[in-house]
């Protein structure tokens, strides 16, 4: 196909809306999430059923059957110890809802992939790119319930190494269709058109961007161990800079993983460090003669939403951990990913 007809310009516009529509479906799978998590209701389903999973209970002995299923796992029996049938049907709403919104997410993802491959319409650069989006949505699926698995028989929550996993899935998928969809946003010249995957890429940002994702890869370990309930003081823990039960475990590098203080000093850590690295990236980039009018302009946002993004984390430690200004916290990892991730794309949509 011609890159520069009219048919291959047809094409970019329909795979840069679907990655549009991709990474708002993604998104509200992981607001859910967060929810679901905080809300300590993500095994209150304690089957996967791909197909019939889809529909709630519907009648009442359905409801009981569901509740005593989950009367018999540990979590049921500490954290939710005495649940009643309505308490469980708030639970199961929020990791109900996760499941149909990941089916959503698959439904997104799959049915325009299949649709424009049947017509020829995939760029032919992007079409490897492209097929590897419905493979990973299957292997977060499927992550998602070797997650659950890990807290139905001895454990009273979810293991935090495969939730991070399975948030690591999410990212992933978000940054393919947020990259196609800003390499593809507005026209190239013929010779280097943006389907090819080609132009100047600001290096910078992609370092930030890979910044913050391993940031919101800790959030999850501090998530998975509830990390961010313990030394919610700011900017000190337990009155040092460092806290005091940092290294408590042995060997060390367990600390990094499952120790709760140090999972939380770690995440607090590399948050400093990304914004420090936003800031000396934006001053740099607004400070340089040669940057172009689009891209100063998306680079003022990225030091706005570092600063959100930090002062959102200072405000849910110091509240405890309330569910709205955590999964605001949430968002704001993502916007920022958002952010990192357009100023990286802009030079290349510059002429």
């Amino acid at each position: 196909m011609d890159l520069t007809s009219p048919e291959a310009a047809a094409g970019r516009r329909a795979v840069r809306r679907w990655m549009y529509a991709t990474m708002l479906a993604v998104i509200v799978a992981l607001v859910v999430g967060g929810i679901t998590r905080l809300t300590e209701s993500g095994l209150s389903i304690t089957e996967w059923q791909p197909v019939a999973g889809v529909l709630p209970p519907l009648s009442d002995a359905d409801w009981q059957q569901a509740l005593e299923q989950f009367r018999r796992i540990p979590q049921a029996q500490t954290v939710h110890a005495g649940i009643t049938l309505a308490e469980f049907k708030v639970i199961f709403f929020w990791e109900w809802l996760h499941r149909v919104l990941a089916r959503g997410v698959g439904i997104v993802i799959a049915l325009p992939f299949f649709w424009l491959w049947l017509r020829g319409s995939l760029p032919a650069p992007l079409r490897l790119r492209l097929a590897a989006l419905p493979v990973l949505v299957a292997l977060q699926g499927a992550m998602g319930w070797y997650m659950v698995q890990s807290g139905l028989s001895e454990r009273t929550s979810v293991s935090q190494y495969r939730l991070t996993a399975h948030l690591a899935l999410a990212l992933v998928i978000y940054v393919v269709a947020a990259w196609t969809a800003f390499r593809l946003r507005a026209p190239h010249p013929p010779a280097a058109p943006p389907a090819a995957g080609k132009g100047a890429v600001d290096r910078g940002a992609l370092a930030l961007a890979a910044l913050v994702f391993v940031v919101v890869l800790t959030g999850g370990f501090v998530a998975g161990l509830d990390a961010g309930l313990v030394y919610n003081t700011w900017p000190l823990m337990g009155g040092q800079f460092v806290p005091p039960t940092y290294g408590d475990l042995s060997p060390a590098w367990r600390n990094v993983f499952e120790n709760r203080a140090a999972v939380q000093f770690n995440h607090r850590l590399l948050a400093y460090l990304t914004v420090a690295t936003a800031l000396w990236l934006a001053w740099r980039r607004l400070a340089a003669d040669a940057a172009t009018a689009s891209a100063r302009r998306a680079w003022r946002w990225v030091p706005l939403a570092a600063l959100l993004q930090v002062a959102l984390g200072v405000v849910t430690v110091l509240l405890h951990v309330p569910i709205a200004v955590a999964v605001l916290h949430q968002l704001g990892a993502v916007a920022l990913l958002t952010a990192a991730l357009y100023v990286a794309a802009v030079p290349a949509r510059s002429p």
